[in-house]
């Protein structure tokens, strides 16, 4: 009617004109990958430096883990290789030893890596790592002999897109 043109149809079968009308859904693996990315993108601004995070659901995340030796030292490298190796038995698990601590915690970040290990000098001592959270950026020390359950605790908590931002909202007021 808007067009003042006539878009009926004749139907010869039933004698009957009728206007046509075609309802096309699309969907495609494609665009809940894309909807998932732009859900999960975030950049935290602090002190005029920005980080990129993909907020993931751990459940969706690619790697679960991310295993960081706190240096090049052959001690700290061997202990986290074989953290890694044990990890990857129960989680996808990613090794990074290259650049230094900060920007590989970045990189992690940039992938969705949920948790961190840290293997530092101390670990040598007192046989314990440190985990942190990817959106808290909260740390805490953990033995190593209970480290894939307190993994395995924290990836089957509560979350929520909401929570991760709402941490991040905290740290920023």
């Amino acid at each position: 009617e808007y067009s003042g043109k006539d878009l009926s149809v004749f139907e010869e079968a039933t004698k009957e004109r009728f206007i046509p009308w075609i309802i096309e859904t699309s969907d495609g693996a494609d665009r809940a990958a894309l909807v998932t990315l732009l859900d999960a993108y975030d950049e935290d601004v602090q002190d005029k430096e920005t980080r990129v995070v993909l907020r993931f659901h751990p459940a969706i995340a690619p790697f679960k883990v991310g295993v960081l030796p706190l240096s090049k030292k052959p001690e700290l490298m061997g202990v986290a290789k074989d953290i890694a190796a044990d990890l990857r038995t129960r989680f996808f698990t990613d090794y990074d030893e290259s650049q230094s601590i900060g920007k590989r915690y970045r990189r992690q970040d940039e992938i969705g890596t949920p948790f961190c290990v840290t293997v530092d000098f101390q670990t040598l001592e007192d046989q314990a790592v440190t985990i942190r959270d990817r959106d808290s950026l909260m740390q805490e020390r953990v033995p190593i002999a209970g480290l894939a359950e307190r993994l395995t605790e924290r990836l089957n908590a509560p979350w929520s897109p909401e929570s991760a931002r709402a941490v991040k909202s905290e740290r920023a007021s």
